[in-house]
């Protein structure tokens, strides 16, 4: 095709990705890869696929008649079922890694020797290949081989699970699902990309990694460089007993909350407090500087706290906004299918030929069409259409679907 077209299809159209990963981080790489037009394999065992397929069923998980965990992880992909404990599998992984662009893994460095699918075993197949692994915790040391989930590796082992509590006496918060593994995802789909540019430069593929770990203390890295530092840290306080006040969160009339984010607070403080209808703080003696405020913040919290239980969210949302303050709602799920502003900067995209909605990858590029996202496949379902493209003729693929190495 010629080039000047490739940006009607994504700017990653014509480019191989193979998929053979397991849950979100390192698949969830390639779905972005395939929002821009990759054409992306995904390899799963026979039978019951991937096991990321079966997430919703899991205790506590909400229950709908969509598998929602893979239609957000899987879309826009091909499945090929293949069985990689048998020779025959692992020969035709190795026929498509000739041809292919990008090789993404999680698979945990000795379960890779296992299987045959070191860098060091296909990257001599193709010195233009981008092999990227995703680990829990590292290619190297003692928990190399250790498997990791974004809720032990990246928010317990980074201190993000620590760190985030309202204070010092109530437990360490638990996460939700995806909520490192999605930040870890953009993170080593940076690292792919960044590798495809340095081969444009020098022709030649490489190895790129991430990890779990890695992830985690980058989140959590302000605090965790002052440690580094060697600074001194001060109590962490509950919300009511806050340093800010306008740096705080409050319980609104209907129960919804709102953050305030006042960093200009010299000039903004009266005119919160004149959107409060509490004109009378301006020069209430406790918080006349910005020094008294915060020397006072825990009686500055209680008067707000009264007030914004005066009205609800939405009233609050008007008067703060007509006056330019800054401050957020703190979002609840009930709120993402018609937020207005999501949808109209594509933040929430419709599949394709649907009317349901998917969360699109956080990046836009212009000049760069994304794909509609499509439907994720079942599995294998595409396994006979890749096998032809690589060469394999029907009396090959019958061959392999009765010794149960594709299904």
């Amino acid at each position: 095709m010629d080039d000047s077209r490739k940006g009607d299809k994504g700017i990653f159209h014509g480019l191989k990705v193979l998929d053979c990963a397991s849950f979100i981080a390192a698949p969830a790489a390639a779905t972005v890869l395939s929002d821009f037009g990759a054409d992306v394999i995904k390899i799963e065992p026979p039978g019951a696929g991937d096991p990321y397929r079966n997430l919703p069923n899991l205790p506590g998980y909400p229950r709908s008649e969509h598998n929602y965990a893979w239609h957000l992880e899987a879309r826009n992909k091909r499945s090929l079922a293949l069985d990689l404990t048998k020779p025959e599998a692992q020969a035709i992984l190795q026929r498509l890694v000739a041809d292919a662009d990008v090789f993404i893994t999680n698979f945990p460095p000795s379960v890779r020797n296992k299987l045959g699918l070191t860098y060091e075993t296909l990257g001599p197949l193709n010195p233009r290949l981008i092999y990227a692994s995703f680990t829990g915790y590292g290619e190297k040391g003692e928990e190399a081989d250790k498997p990791g989930f974004d809720s032990n590796a990246y928010w317990a082992r980074s201190g993000l699970m620590d760190l985030v509590r309202a204070d010092e006496t109530t437990t360490p918060a638990r996460s939700v699902a995806g909520m490192g593994d999605h930040p870890c995802a953009m993170a080593f789909y940076g690292a792919i990309v960044t590798a495809l540019y340095q081969r444009e430069r020098t022709g030649k593929g490489c190895h790129v990694a991430s990890n779990l770990m890695a992830n985690g203390v980058w989140a959590a890295s302000v605090l965790a460089q002052a440690k580094l530092c060697g600074a001194q840290f001060v109590e962490r306080r509950p919300r009511e007993r806050a340093l800010n006040a306008v740096a705080n969160h409050y319980k609104c009339q209907d129960g919804r909350w709102v953050m305030l984010s006042l960093l200009n607070e010299e000039k903004q403080f009266p005119i919160l407090a004149r959107c409060l209808g509490r004109e009378d703080l301006i020069d209430d003696p406790r918080f006349v500087t910005k020094a008294d405020r915060h020397a006072h913040s825990v009686e500055l919290i209680a008067e707000f706290d009264r007030v914004f239980a005066t009205r609800p969210l939405a009233e609050w949302r008007k008067i703060l906004d007509g006056n330019g303050l800054v401050f957020g709602v703190v979002g609840i799920l009930d709120d993402i299918p018609t937020d207005k502003q999501m949808i109209e900067n594509e933040v929430l995209v419709p599949f394709e030929n649907d009317t349901m909605l998917t969360i699109n990858s956080p990046i836009w590029i212009e000049g760069a069409r994304k794909v509609r996202p499509r439907k994720p496949p079942g599995v294998g379902e595409h396994s006979d259409q890749i096998l032809r493209e690589v060469g394999f003729d029907e009396a090959a693929i019958q061959a392999l679907l009765a010794r149960g190495a594709v299904a």
